[in-house]
């Protein structure tokens, strides 16, 4: 197992509590010089918040251990391609590495359908790498998915009896 993939794994640790919370099963975890120092899990529902994602929460929490809104010495891992926000936020922090798993062809905003952090007129760039542990990241979500329909399948045929 390589460096970037105990981080990822980490990651998945987070988007499995989401997916205990019947949250979309999406992770972030920041490391700064080899520690976490940031983790979140998506919460969107729980707080009913479209704020409540995952790499909002894991730079919230980074920032307040650092005591600082500058993360320029952390890299990011994320289970899933960040949103607009997500990567705005990304891009805000100063965070200088940005890994993810899975592709996110319906809001990624990193390389699927927008590129924010390639926007040469920005001061600060983010290294990116895509595609670390894909599989497990895009099962991870899938198998969520097929739960969801599986139970909304179950309710329909309880409601016919």
């Amino acid at each position: 197992m390589t460096v970037q993939e105990f981080y990822m794994n980490e990651a998945l640790i987070e988007a499995r509590k989401a997916q205990k919370m019947n949250e979309v099963p999406i992770g972030a975890v920041i490391v700064r010089y080899g520690k976490i120092i940031g983790r979140g899990h998506n919460t969107r529902e729980t707080e009913k918040s479209p704020l409540a994602h995952a790499e909002i929460t894991a730079i919230k929490n980074a920032s307040q251990m650092l005591q600082g809104w500058r993360l320029t010495d952390c890299d990011i891992y994320v289970t899933l391609e960040p949103c607009l926000m997500c990567a705005g936020a990304i891009y805000q922090a100063r965070i200088v590495n940005l890994f993810y798993g899975a592709t996110d062809y319906k809001a990624g905003a990193v390389e699927s359908i927008f590129k924010v952090l390639e926007e040469p007129k920005l001061n600060h760039h983010v290294h990116v790498e895509s595609g670390l542990m894909e599989k497990e990241c895009r099962q991870t979500i899938s198998n969520f998915f097929k739960y969801l329909r599986q139970m909304k399948k179950d309710r329909k045929l309880a409601e016919q009896v």
